[in-house]
């Protein structure tokens, strides 16, 4: 990880009216990174964005860029540009002039924004496209061109609030290698908001998860998946089913458990029935009901057993982890 901090947040708080959105928040974002800020809706990411930003003021903490204090000052006074979920086009302009938007307010000169603009369109593989009004184009291109907009500024950090959650499936996911390839290629620090899982595990060097406010836990996505520190982010990260084993509650992921009819993969086993099973194109999860009424779900069945037989539910004790 380097060693450059590039973002300090110092006991950040923020409320609205009697709801404490963000309750000290204690962060920091290292240059380079693609760090992902997750949580349900309500759970402050937005709004710790938001004042990274300067859109919302923090009622109490510091926020602290390349180490300058900038907690007072307006946006156009941060090294930041952020991307938005609906992209924020202006919808009269073709988009080379959206891309030099952001270069002209700062009175860069006409040659020089154009060369920039005519860059930042190459990069997102958009060259052609110049004269083109945001109404004629697909949302994925649309959503390229506020990037390209945002780079062309050369920020020291990028912040990104949801800007895939308008996408169909299959562009959500094209989008999500062509960003981490660009944030790579660049460089830049980004700072990424969703409340999607898998988008935050597929692309983001730490994640940060938020409940009520607060950081439950900050990791790469392997530790979060693997070793969760709380019941609400291995619930919150993925499936996890919940055994009890020995007199202590333990979870265990649906990856990790297997089902046969007789056979065994490792030093724990329940006994049960075979309830379900629902397909969901790329594996089929099975529904099992254990022996004392626990349902639990695997994607793993290592023979031709069927809804309705007696099966044997095991696993391997390493995989388990214990959670408050």
């Amino acid at each position: 990880m380097p060693s450059k901090v590039m973002v300090e947040l110092r006991g950040l708080r923020r409320n609205f009216g009697e709801v404490r959105a963000v309750d000290g928040i204690d962060l920091d974002i290292y240059e380079g990174e693609f760090i992902t800020l997750l949580g349900p809706s309500g759970s402050g990411k937005t709004t710790v964005l938001r004042m990274i930003a300067g859109f919302e003021k923090p009622d109490s903490g510091t926020i602290s860029l390349i180490g300058r204090d900038v907690t007072d000052l307006p946006p156009y006074e941060r090294d930041v540009n952020t991307v938005f979920q609906d992209y924020a086009l202006f919808p009269h302009m073709n988009v080379l002039e959206n891309i030099e938007y952001g270069l002209r307010v700062k009175g860069n000169e006409k040659q020089d924004r154009r060369k920039r603009a005519l860059a930042a369109l190459q990069q997102i593989r958009l060259s052609g496209f110049e004269n083109r009004k945001p109404a004629q184009l697909s949302g994925g291109q649309r959503q390229r061109v506020a990037l390209a907009r945002a780079l062309v500024n050369r920020p020291s950090v990028l912040l990104l609030d949801e800007p895939l959650g308008a996408l169909d499936l299959k562009l959500r996911e094209q989008m999500q290698i062509e960003l981490k390839a660009l944030q790579r290629e660049v460089g830049i620090t980004f700072i990424f908001v969703t409340h999607d899982q898998e988008e935050a595990l597929s692309m983001s060097d730490r994640i940060v998860i938020f409940n009520h406010g607060r950081v439950e836990q900050i990791g790469s996505p392997r530790e979060i998946y693997e070793n969760p520190r709380s019941a609400f982010v291995s619930e919150f990260v993925g499936q996890t089913n919940r055994i009890q084993v020995q007199g202590k509650q333990v979870n265990i992921r649906p990856e990790h458990l297997t089902i046969a009819k007789t056979f065994a993969v490792g030093d724990r086993r329940l006994e049960g029935k075979l309830v379900d099973e629902i397909f969901v194109g790329a594996s089929t999860r099975y529904l099992v009901e254990t022996l004392d009424g626990t349902k639990l779900i695997s994607t793993e069945k290592m023979d031709d057993s069927r809804v309705g037989d007696s099966v044997v539910i095991s696993w391997k004790q390493e995989r388990e982890f214990l959670v408050q």
